[in-house]
């Protein structure tokens, strides 16, 4: 035996090797078996070349990959790996060569499987994650205080448009029937099919682990149960990445940058070709200053006119490491102390890490490489050619305890306050701690119910307004004494969740139609990647109870837009229920007709709820975001943890296990983790 591998009653991947290189390979190929379209998408979304698969709608990605330089941070990356860890540089290599024989036998609906470079799975993890730290914020902040002043930043000081939602808790034995810990939770991302986790089984002489790995990166990196410790991860919503405006002049030579000891230093400059389906190839400038790649504008300006260049620096960029040196001894973990250890050596993204083990040891922590800069760096643009602006080192990350025996990350101000500006309110962070406290004792079984919870705090403000208007037609005020009667349960089946919604969102468009708004209607011309986080209708629906409860909103007559919503919808015909209008959104790369309809089923939840499916109110209804996987990690019996993804093991149409999860995901319900390998059906040797 090399490899073997077998499959539980899910189609899920159990692999079993002779040692960890046999294992990573054969993780390789079983993943290429599964999700050879996934993988040649995620790799040409890597190297910007998707157009040349996709067409024209993904040029907009593809630029902006380019300029930003994704595909040679990953060789950078790769190769200091060989550098500095050349046996996690030898594991990856396995991992694509496992890869690479996969694709080799596999058939796609369109074009033939690209060829994966050593690199490749460091560059489908950078480009899995250049947005995760929401730098387009900056951005809308530069936007905002321009037109309305610096108390703009804090009144709209909510999470961008779908930049978080995961969950996580860790309850210790202290609080739980068997006495050993329980972790559980839900990370939050797009909602891709196939998924953006895979649920696998890793086992070798050295360890033995299940959990939820990204497909194109070897290991499990989030998510993982080795049977004597657990982890899970939220996002820190952490500030790491900053945006510098670039004073920039051609010369004979080339480009030239203004640096902040007031001299120009020449720029790297190159021009690259990004092929098209169907269309002309686009050739794209290429510049880098010494802060980092020039990701908008140029010596020209922006398209519209708009003198300004933007210049982006991230950290693997300045270090040349991705923090890949983790994931090896992630799977080799056997108690805390060990995850704790292979964590110091994280990078990018910045998340929260919880961990327990079976002799009662437990973690909760920030991971990731923070730089350490001015707090105008943090907040906006910052121009490159004044002193103060430079990254300085890095920050200590912080360790936190639990709080009557229960820690809860959801992406809330933590233990990583000072690392970040923009943070999720605390809503779902003190729902669960809330339900956590409703009893002493709790159970893997028991979370579930927690997973799903509908309660939407937020709907608080709006409410309270509602509750204060007088002199309502008899529609209206039927229709607000309905909303205060109302749960405030965002259950798919609820009228009353649906009414709700119907006037928040008419309430949102009211006051992004107001003229004191009108200056943030059009954006500058940035790339078309980067409009998402300045579009004022959704940084209105998510900051709209900090707007509801300013004590001035620029002059804006807040009863009387919440009026004319409100006598809006009761003359109208809103939808019948939540689960009407809020419906799955899943993103494919190509339309799958054997997919059924779409948008998909409707769902409970909401944005602010624990069960976060979010919906971006003013503008849709449909959910495009949601729970990418769900986990509960018992460490009494790893047999009795539980684990879910929105749609199946398999990428493949027509699989028996493309979509056999689905059902269980929009109920709450779980499938079990198999471990023992008597339990699986062999497929094939690797």
């Amino acid at each position: 035996m090399s490899a073997e591998i077998y499959r539980d009653a899910w189609g899920v991947p159990h692999l079993r090797a002779d040692s960890v290189r046999e294992l990573a390979r054969a993780q390789g190929r079983v993943t290429a078996r599964d999700r050879a379209w996934q993988l040649e998408v995620e790799r040409h979304r890597a190297r910007g070349t998707s157009a040349a698969l996709l067409g024209v709608d993904a040029l907009p990605w593809d630029r902006f990959i380019r300029r930003a330089r994704l595909d040679d941070t990953a060789r950078r990356c790769f190769a200091n790996l060989e550098r500095t860890d050349p046996e996690t540089a030898d594991w990856v290599r396995a991992y694509v060569d496992g890869v690479n024989e996969g694709l080799g036998e596999a058939t796609l609906p369109l074009g033939t499987p690209g060829h994966w470079e050593p690199w490749t799975p460091l560059g489908v993890w950078l480009a899995t994650h250049i947005l995760f730290a929401g730098f387009p914020a900056k951005l809308w902040r530069e936007q905002a205080v321009k037109h309305l002043g610096e108390e703009a930043v804090g009144l709209f000081a909510i999470d961008g448009p779908g930049t978080s939602g995961s969950n996580g808790w860790l309850v210790a034995g202290e609080r739980t029937v068997t006495g050993h810990a329980v972790i559980a939770g839900d990370p939050h991302r797009f909602i891709e099919d196939p998924g953006v986790y895979q649920q696998i089984h890793l086992s070798c002489p050295e360890f033995d682990v299940v959990g939820l790995a990204v497909p194109g990166v070897p290991g499990i990196a989030h998510f993982g149960h080795t049977g004597t410790v657990a982890w899970a991860i939220t996002n820190a919503m952490a500030d790491y990445q900053d945006l510098y405006e670039e004073r920039l002049r051609r010369t004979g030579a080339g480009v030239e940058a203004l640096g902040p000891d007031g001299s120009w230093a020449r720029a790297s400059r190159h021009t690259e070709t990004v092929e098209v389906a169907g269309e002309e190839p686009v050739e794209v400038e290429i510049i880098e200053t010494e802060r980092g790649p020039v990701i908008a504008g140029g010596p020209e300006g922006l398209d519209d006119g708009t003198p300004l260049a933007l210049s982006l620096r991230i950290p693997p960029r300045v270090t040349a490491d991705l923090g890949f040196g983790t994931l090896l001894p992630l799977l080799r973990a056997r108690r805390v102390a060990d995850v704790d250890r292979a964590f110091d050596a994280w990078a990018e993204p910045v998340n929260v890490v919880q961990a327990a083990d079976t002799e009662g040891g437990l973690l909760h922590r920030v991971a990731g490489r923070v730089p350490l800069r001015s707090e105008a760096n943090r907040t906006r643009i910052v121009p490159a050619w004044q002193p103060g602006h430079e990254w300085e080192g890095w920050h200590d990350l912080a360790h936190a305890g639990l709080t009557d025996g229960v820690a809860v990350m959801a992406n809330q101000r933590g233990p990583a306050a000072p690392l970040g500006v923009e943070f999720a309110p605390p809503h779902r962070a003190d729902r669960i701690a809330a339900l956590l406290a409703e009893k002493e004792k709790w159970s893997a079984d028991d979370m579930p119910a927690i997973h799903m919870d509908t309660h939407l705090a937020s709907a608080g403000p709006l409410l309270d307004h509602l509750a204060a208007l007088e002199g309502l037609t008899p529609e209206a005020a039927r229709l607000r004494d309905t909303l205060l009667r109302w749960n405030r349960r965002m259950d798919a089946d609820s009228t009353d969740a649906a009414l709700y919604s119907a006037v928040r969102g008419a309430v949102v468009r009211r006051l992004a139609a107001h003229p004191a708004f009108a200056a943030l209607t059009t954006p500058p011309a940035y790339p078309e990647v980067l409009l998402p986080w300045l579009g004022l209708v959704p940084r209105i629906g998510y900051a709209l109870e900090h707007l509801l409860r300013a004590e001035e909103l620029y002059g804006v007559d807040r009863p009387a837009e919440i009026r004319a919503a409100l006598e809006q919808v009761a003359a109208g015909k809103p939808a019948e229920t939540w689960g009407e209008t809020h419906r799955l959104f899943a993103w494919r790369a190509l339309p799958d007709p054997a997919a059924g309809e779409h948008p998909g089923p409707g769902l409970s939840g909401d944005h602010d709820c624990v069960l976060c499916t979010s919906a971006v109110p003013g503008l849709t209804d449909l959910a495009a975001r949601g729970p990418a996987a769900r986990y509960v990690w018992d460490l009494a019996r790893r047999e009795d943890s539980r684990w879910v993804v929105p749609f199946g093991a398999s990428g493949v149409p027509g699989s028996p296990h493309h979509r056999d999860q689905l059902p269980l995901w929009l109920v709450g319900d779980l499938v079990p983790v198999v471990t023992d390998f008597e339990q699986l059906s062999k497929e094939s040797d690797v």
